[in-house]
């Protein structure tokens, strides 16, 4: 007898390592949106929990309905009656409200992520799987260089965190793609992955998929998503050395003052540390502060380093949060207090 279809069988053993560390028992979700992404997911988590597969769990799928589009609740069902077909126990369809900050990519991500966090909460599910790709992480990776982010950001997305598992995120889309049409999967073709060239309010991701990615491939040639993925994978293993490094100073280094009002940094435990490496001590800081942390710039945190790297009696920084940061008696603070007038909350 045949075996499956090489796609098929790549999906399938992703899904087995990356849930190979649960019990016996826990219940796995599959974030579906009904795309060939999430539906490749979901077929090769039931194949892998059903009856002598690889992994002794249970696997259920969160449908989730932002809808910003005629016709949401249709797709989301679909998506839901696709997933039980596929043996997918317990499945839900959550509705939520799009209505954030950050723009309404940024905001749908938001209510997305919320609702699977809640869905799970509710359930008892020991994780959540997520149908990001390969070419997704270079997307990622493409756009924090656009936008000149530092390792961090261009460390992409991790395979495991906390609740989330990305399986597939060593895999192409095109092997997500080919798993739907080996196992007769009709996936939804969300009408936004696919804008039309000359569309300027296409969703930044969609016009970078199809736009730019494709010229890189012709002119640099193939490879570049798989190359632009690599360059994550090792940022992302330099960035989480860093800040390792950083938390362990950052114990030493910061302290809270005595009213709790402000968070206190010695200037001289951070005086020789590399800059890569303080800088990421203060950035802790100015979380601890109160600073949000998607408002917190480099040039931000330039400006902070400067009151140690650079003191000469300056006057206090303003940050996002209104937060300051000042520099008296042989100390860094950092505490609430009014924005100055040409500041901004924003990056």
């Amino acid at each position: 007898m045949p075996g499956p279809a090489p796609a098929v069988a790549r999906t399938r053993s992703a899904v087995t390592t990356a849930c190979a560390d649960l019990p016996p028992g826990a219940l796995v979700l599959v974030a579906c949106s009904g795309g060939a992404d999430s539906l490749a997911l979901a077929a090769a988590t039931a194949f892998a929990v059903r009856d002598h597969g690889p992994l002794a769990l249970r696997a259920g799928a969160v449908v989730v309905d932002h809808g910003l589009q005629p016709g949401s609740a249709g797709v989301a069902q679909a998506a839901a009656d696709r997933c039980r077909a596929l043996g997918l126990d317990p499945v839900q369809v959550r509705t939520v409200q799009v209505d954030g900050g950050g723009g309404p990519e940024a905001a749908a991500r938001e209510a997305r992520y919320a609702a699977l966090t809640a869905a799970a909460t509710e359930l008892g599910a020991a994780a959540v799987l997520l149908g990001h790709t390969r070419d997704d992480q270079a997307e990622g990776v493409l756009l924090g260089l656009a936008r000149g982010s530092g390792a961090r950001s261009l460390a992409g997305m991790a395979p495991v965190r906390g609740l989330w598992r990305r399986p597939l995120l060593g895999l192409p889309r095109a092997d997500t793609e080919a798993a739907c049409a080996a196992l007769g999967l009709d996936p939804w073709q969300d009408p936004t992955n696919t804008p039309a060239p000359d569309d300027p309010a296409a969703p930044l991701r969609s016009r970078l998929r199809i736009r730019v990615l494709p010229v890189l491939e012709s002119e640099l040639g193939p490879g570049v998503a798989a190359a632009l993925a690599r360059t994550a994978t090792g940022l992302r293993e330099d960035a989480d050395a860093l800040d390792a490094w950083a938390e362990e100073l950052a114990g030493r280094a910061i302290t809270p003052d005595a009213s709790g009002a402000a968070v206190l940094v010695d200037p001289d435990l951070l005086a020789t540390a590399p800059a890569a490496l303080r800088r990421r001590v203060l950035r802790l800081a100015a979380l601890r502060a109160g600073v949000p942390a998607a408002a917190l710039t480099r040039a931000h945190l330039l400006a902070v380093d400067g009151l140690l790297t650079d003191w000469h009696g300056q006057g206090p920084v303003h940050l996002p949060g209104r937060v300051e940061a000042l520099r008296a008696c042989g100390r860094l603070a950092l505490r609430g207090g009014a924005p100055s007038p040409a500041a901004t909350d924003q990056p």
